[in-house]
């Protein structure tokens, strides 16, 4: 019996770690899909230029790129848990601050504080 119990609390827990870990990668994709998107508009409001357009897309890209095995590592280090709710909190703020830049400049800067 005591098998059973602890073959149900490990499948709850990899139910969860699949549904977080999914979440997180539709953010991922999701934040790409809307800055594809909004491209036109970013051109027009903010008066980005194309090699503008393109660091906006690129910075959040390689940022997310480099750092991933790096976060990789520090999450073993400090706790996967730990280091998983720090980086939903970096791009939570990240967002906002792509939602609050001015110009263009300051919008390539929040989406590689994003990435």
């Amino acid at each position: 019996m005591v098998t059973t119990s602890r073959q149900a609390a490990v499948t709850r827990a990899q139910g969860w770690a699949l549904a977080l870990s999914s979440l997180a990668s539709f953010m991922v994709v999701l934040d790409l899909l809307v800055v594809a998107t909004a491209l036109n508009t970013i051109h027009r409001d903010l008066g980005a230029s194309m090699g503008q357009l393109e660091w906006t897309v690129n910075a959040y890209t390689l940022a997310f790129a480099v750092l991933l095995m790096t976060a990789a590592a520090v999450g073993d280090r400090f706790g996967r848990r730990r280091v998983f709710a720090i980086g939903l909190g970096v791009f939570a703020a990240g967002s906002a601050a792509c939602a609050l830049a001015p110009g263009a400049s300051a919008l390539i800067a929040a989406r590689t504080v994003q990435g």
